[in-house]
């Protein structure tokens, strides 16, 4: 009997219309969606900052960096996915 190659295919992102996300968001409590919305800028403020440029760059970046870990607290205890990362 042959023996079955099991590949795991990526994932196709798959666009979700808008009525279906309101129902998801409306299941999602208040504190997580703040984060997850706050998480996103930080994410693009962190990248913003060049971290060799100047001290108050670096200071910026790292207080940036900060506020991210503590919205990825938030959103861990919610679900583990919606953890933002930095790259």
């Amino acid at each position: 009997m042959p023996r079955l190659n099991q590949t795991h295919h990526q994932l196709v992102p798959v666009p979700i219309p808008d009525r279906v996300a309101q129902l998801i968001g409306t299941t999602i409590p208040l504190p997580v969606l703040q984060a997850e919305m706050d998480a996103t800028f930080e994410v693009a403020d962190i990248c913003r900052y060049r971290p060799l440029a100047s001290d108050e760059d670096r200071a910026d970046r790292e207080a940036a960096l900060a506020r991210l870990a503590r919205l990825n607290k938030t959103l861990a205890k919610h679900h583990p996915k919606l953890v933002r990362g930095t790259a």
